[in-house]
This record gives C-alpha cells, sequence and structure tokens, in this order.
C-alpha cells in the first residue's frame, strides 16, 4: 500500500473515532468526504440531507437546554450553531480535510483548507451515518459534537460562545486575535484534563484554565480573558461618561 493510501486510511480511521460512529459501508464514507473535483460519485447531494440532519438535532438541543427562550430566539441561536464557521471548526477538530479526496487542482489551491468545503463535507458526513445506520444514530453523532458548544453558548449574545465573543470583541478594537495553546494535560486518556492557556499578545494578558477538553478549557479561558478585556479596555457602550 503507498504512504499515500496509509495516510488516507488512518484519516479516515480517526474521523471515525471523533464522530463516535464506525461505517459498516466504506463507500458512503468514502462518497461522504469526496468532492466533485475528485469524482462525478461526490458528495453534494449528500449534503442536501445531512443539512436537515443537523438542523433538526441542533434546534431540538437548543429546544430542550433553554425552555423559556423565544422562537425567533433559538433560531438565532441555530444559525449561530449551524453555520459555515462552526462547521468548519469542527471539522477541524475531526481533521476532516486530511480524509478528503480532492482532484489536483483543489488540492494545489488548498481546498482541504477552505471553510466552505470542510462545512459541506461535515454536512455530508451525517448524512451518510443515516444512511449507513438511521436518522436516530446520524442524530446522536450531531448531538455529540454539539453538547460542548451549546454547554457553553451565552442566550444573551444569540448563542454566540466565548471564543467567538472575545474575538469578535479583539477586532472590535482592532487587536491581534488571541493565542490557545495547551500547556499541560492531566490524568490518563479516559479521564484527561487540558490546561490551555489563551494569550491576547500586545496587551500582555495570559489566563489558563483546566477543562476535560481542550475545547472545554479554551472556553473558560476565553471566558476569563473577555472579562479581563472588558475591564480593561471597555467597549464604547461601557464607558463611563
Amino acid at each position: 500500500m503507498k504512504k499515500t493510501d496509509v495516510r488516507h486510511e488512518n484519516a479516515l480511521g480517526y474521523v471515525q473515532k471523533m464522530l463516535g460512529y464506525h461505517f459498516k459501508q466504506s463507500k458512503l464514507l468514502q462518497q461522504a468526504l469526496t468532492h466533485r473535483s475528485y469524482s462525478a460519485l461526490h458528495n453534494e447531494r449528500f449534503e442536501f440531507i445531512g443539512d436537515s440532519i443537523l438542523n433538526y438535532s441542533v434546534a431540538k438541543m437548543l429546544f430542550e437546554a433553554f425552555p423559556r427562550l423565544t422562537e425567533g430566539e433559538l433560531s438565532r441561536m441555530r444559525a449561530n450553531l449551524v453555520n459555515q464557521d462552526t462547521l468548519s471548526q469542527i471539522a477541524a477538530e475531526l481533521k476532516v480535510g486530511d480524509a478528503l479526496l480532492l482532484g489536483t487542482g483543489e488540492l494545489k489551491s488548498g481546498g482541504f483548507r477552505r471553510p466552505s468545503t470542510l462545512a459541506d463535507a461535515m454536512e455530508a458526513l451525517f448524512a451518510a451515518v443515516s444512511f449507513d445506520a438511521d436518522f436516530n444514530t446520524a442524530e446522536a453523532v450531531v448531538r455529540r459534537l454539539y453538547a460542548e458548544r451549546i454547554r457553553h453558548i451565552n442566550p444573551l449574545n444569540s448563542g454566540k460562545d466565548a471564543k467567538t465573543l472575545l474575538q469578535e470583541a479583539l477586532q472590535a478594537r482592532h487587536m491581534p486575535l488571541p493565542k490557545y495553546r495547551i500547556v499541560d494535560q492531566i490524568g490518563d486518556v479516559h479521564n484527561q484534563q487540558f490546561i490551555v492557556q489563551c494569550d491576547l499578545g500586545e496587551t500582555g494578558f495570559q489566563t489558563e484554565a483546566a477543562g476535560h477538553s481542550r475545547r472545554e478549557a479554551e472556553q473558560q479561558t476565553a471566558k476569563t480573558a473577555l472579562v479581563w478585556l472588558e475591564k480593561n479596555f471597555p467597549s464604547a457602550k461601557n464607558r463611563k461618561k
């Protein structure tokens, strides 16, 4: 087997591990990760189904998590969770780009990193799971991937999580984006804690937080950084007159 084939197989294994689902029909997984530039048997039709699965599953999670919110509020929160940015972030966490099958031109132009391509592949994966198993299994996959995100969103900010709010706050102040890095990992594989540092660069502020996943720790440290930023560099609406 060629090295490229081995890398692709390893990437497929990692994607399935992170999804929490192992495909019985590998051809469905392959098609979900095939770009139209690579083959006529690509993932665009899968996206159509995957989009519906994603929207329903996230809507139901929000409905359960925020019983006091109105339909409009829930809709705005869902929009922030199922958009291209969030889907491409999830795809990056799953290393979907490493498993994509792309045409030569698309590969050379960096298609494996393109947010729209990654987001489309995620939707296609949800559809592929439903075809390989059933709707409930696909919904369970979405729930696993979105559980922490929904746990950390602030309903007062249309469902935006702490990392997103911190990024927007820094951009509004014309400051560089934060840098996150893992400074330590504690415990065994099944009970691991990640210690993550958030560095606000030119401000000189750094903070650390712990979580049972890298994302959870990043969200916690972003919350602390956001509070510090607003206190020391208040936005126009919060400045004292």
